[in-house]
């Protein structure tokens, strides 16, 4: 089907990716922008990310064009670099014997009907050419974008099977826009949902996750991988959670910031997870260093508040350094989502009286400038080593505890612990 729209008003990077599809055409070829661009395009939403389709060959992309990354020559795509921006050229293509899950072992040549139908889903099986205003749609995009549909293009069994990844993909879409999934597309997802793995990679999976959490309904993407399947073979430890469960776990996402990091969403997944849980987690998803740091700090701050509500026990020191983390704010905000409403404000409001009480020692925290340090030791005869490491140490609890603001009160008491040695 061909469509003819308005010009549209984009930016900059429209004007150079038509200059690229200007290119080719002067060259002899069809070239148009594909996939994603096209529609957000038809959806209203901007994007700078354009990738264009072509019949022409990747060597002669390579030709026409002086500064190219061969990063996916083997299926027939070229990475153009114009002004530091990078447009994807994929030469229009079928793929040929799909063997892991993930890719093609070959490709062949193909018209741009060819090229559309092995595409995932019709709302990115759309062509548009951005110099007669036309849209290409030879697998009905279009109409699945007005009625809020994800569709698998062909059928779905068979598209889940040349990518087991593309499951995900299609609830993160369907969150995404606020669509539904067509029935046969769900049907299938059900039915394959443990076939993800080995086919997919953990790195893949959690950059998916990742994409999901940036945009609003990451709760119902949660819920509806859980429903699927996709998400107990994901995280085994939720086999068995029943459903209604989940939706309560995830209740609070609404109202996390959209600066949320992902990794402490899915912690909201674990309420009754072990810091050494928490680290295997992080291992597992292959999430980055900080991540899982942040993680690991959050766990520890919602077990040090399950601890005193067991116990009635506060640790002012736990509390002193808690509140110093940089996103101590932050994970209180999001811990407070699983306290029932009624609840909550007191919550944070007990947490905040608390922080203000506290405050000179959280400063001195975040600063590193303990009231007892080496050079105060040394100057009492106390030499460098496990002792002074433990004084110290016991200083600043001596500190906290007392609300004691000099280096003198603290060494008064220091002297009368055990670990002063006369």
């Amino acid at each position: 089907m061909e469509e003819h729209i308005p010009r549209s008003l984009n930016m900059d990077t429209q004007a150079v990716a038509t200059d690229i599809v200007r290119t080719l055409v002067s060259a002899g070829y069809k070239a148009y922008f594909a996939g994603g661009w096209v529609r957000d395009h038809l959806m209203g939403h901007p994007s700078e990310d354009i990738d264009i389709a072509t019949d022409a060959p990747p060597e002669k992309i390579l030709d026409l064009f002086p500064r190219t990354l061969l990063v996916g020559l083997a299926f027939g795509i070229v990475i153009v670099v114009v002004n530091n921006h990078q447009f994807e050229i994929a030469t229009f293509r079928r793929d040929i014997d799909y063997i892991d899950g993930r890719k093609p072992t070959k490709i062949e040549l193909a018209t741009p009907q060819e090229d559309a139908s092995r595409r995932d889903f019709t709302i990115n099986g759309l062509f548009y050419d951005p110099i007669e205003h036309v849209i290409y749609d030879f697998v009905h995009g279009a109409d699945d974008i007005k009625h809020k549909v994800i569709r698998a293009i062909g059928n779905p069994d068979e598209r889940f099977v040349e990518d087991r990844l593309r499951m995900i993909r299609a609830i993160r879409f369907a969150a995404r826009f606020d669509f539904t999934i067509s029935p046969e597309t769900q049907t299938a997802i059900i039915a394959s949902a443990d076939t993800l793995f080995p086919a997919v990679a953990m790195e893949r999976v959690w950059q998916e996750i990742t994409k999901m959490a940036k945009y609003p309904r990451f709760d119902t993407a949660i819920i509806e991988m859980h429903r699927m399947g996709l998400l107990p073979v994901i995280f085994p430890e939720l086999q068995g959670v029943h459903l209604h469960e989940i939706k309560g776990r995830v209740a609070g996402f609404p109202s996390f910031s959209q600066q949320v990091e992902p990794i402490l969403s899915v912690m909201q997944l674990f309420p009754k997870v072990t810091v050494d849980k928490v680290k295997e987690i992080c291992v597992y998803l292959r999430t980055s260093n900080e991540e899982a740091m942040l993680a690991d700090f959050f766990v520890s701050m919602r077990n040090c508040i399950e601890s005193e509500h067991t116990l009635g026990v506060v640790d002012l020191c736990a509390w002193v350094h808690n509140y110093a983390h940089s996103h101590a704010k932050k994970c209180l905000q999001i811990i407070a989502t699983s306290v029932p409403l009624h609840e909550r404000e007191l919550f944070l409001q007990r947490h905040q009286e608390r922080m203000d009480k506290l405050q000179w020692h959280i400063q001195r925290v975040v600063e590193k400038k303990p009231l007892i340090n080496a050079a105060v030791l040394i100057a009492q005869g106390i030499s460098p080593g496990k002792q002074m490491g433990l004084l110290i140490k016991e200083g600043e609890r001596l500190a906290i505890l007392h609300d004691l603001n000099s280096a003198d009160q603290v060494l008064t008491l220091l002297k009368q612990c055990h670990l002063w040695l006369h």
